[in-house]
């Protein structure tokens, strides 16, 4: 079995055009990660990602802008992927989105063509 990975896709937008805050971007993702963990906390694959909290692995990418975030979700919900499209209320704008963990090689396809957030 691959490693089992946690990804995060952030708007790379949110910071560079539309003037968020660091931080704010950043409390976007651990939303969406605790979600993530809530909802899917007995599938095993993340049970497992479970058993070793201080050696979790996570890669934050990123996607342009709401667009191609949306389209990502789309794209991961036709596949069955499973994931959460983070929308920050009370604006309703989608910022991030977070896979479940997943083996890597399970999910690597509908990622790979994405950048690390910088």
């Amino acid at each position: 079995m691959s490693t089992i990975i946690q990804y995060i896709i952030l708007r790379g937008d949110l910071i560079k055009t539309l003037d968020w805050p660091v931080g704010a971007v950043i409390a976007q993702a651990c939303h969406a990660c605790t979600s993530v963990i809530h909802v899917f906390h007995d599938d095993p694959c993340t049970q497992s990602y479970l058993l070793d909290l201080d050696n979790m692995h996570k890669v934050v990418l990123e996607t342009p802008n709401e667009e191609t975030l949306r389209s990502l979700s789309k794209t991961l919900e036709n596949n069955l992927i499973c994931h959460k499209l983070w929308i920050e209320q009370p604006e309703n704008i989608p910022t991030c989105l977070v896979l479940k963990p997943y083996s890597k090689n399970e999910v690597y396809k509908y990622i790979k063509k994405l950048n690390l957030y910088k």
